[in-house]
């Protein structure tokens, strides 16, 4: 019963404020956005389907280094946040954790664009929880890099 109430409660507007109230003050100034969170199949969902969510990091000068290109600092930021709010799609709810390990492969540099980040659950256990993000530049929707990491479930 109180599964099913997390689910009903757990949507886009609760991920949201998450995202505005526990994640430290810095996180917040990178101009992050959800723009969907996915804990349930959609119609038609491919066999492989994985709960998620897409986060989307405003462009700003502020998260360029030389050459207006947008640091890995920041892409690795969104990536671990976006991680997060899938995980807690996934559970249908807040649950505490932390991060173990973030491996980030960039594969070509964002500039002068959003980052869209597609975070996706692999796999969600009682002490640790596992996922994969894809970064792509919004302005040409390329692949920017990819992300794999784990947390532990607090």
């Amino acid at each position: 019963m109180q599964h099913e109430q997390q689910a009903a409660e757990f949507n886009i507007e609760e991920a949201r404020r998450v995202l505005g109230d526990v994640f430290a003050p810095w996180v917040r100034d990178l101009g992050l956005s959800i723009d969907s969170i996915e804990y349930a199949p959609p119609p038609g969902a491919a066999a492989g389907w994985q709960p998620g969510a897409i986060l989307r990091m405003a462009f700003s000068e502020r998260l360029c280094r030389h050459g207006g290109i947008v640091c890995g600092q920041a892409l690795m930021a969104l990536a671990d946040t976006s991680m997060v709010i899938a995980i807690l799609a996934a559970n249908r709810g807040y649950r505490p954790m932390t991060t173990v390990d973030q491996t980030t492969h960039f594969m070509r540099a964002v500039t002068s664009s959003d980052v869209l980040a597609d975070a996706r659950v692999v796999r969600v256990g009682r002490t640790m929880s596992f996922g994969r993000v894809t970064l792509f530049s919004a302005g040409d929707n390329k692949p920017a890099a990819m992300v794999s990491s784990a947390f532990a479930m607090l």
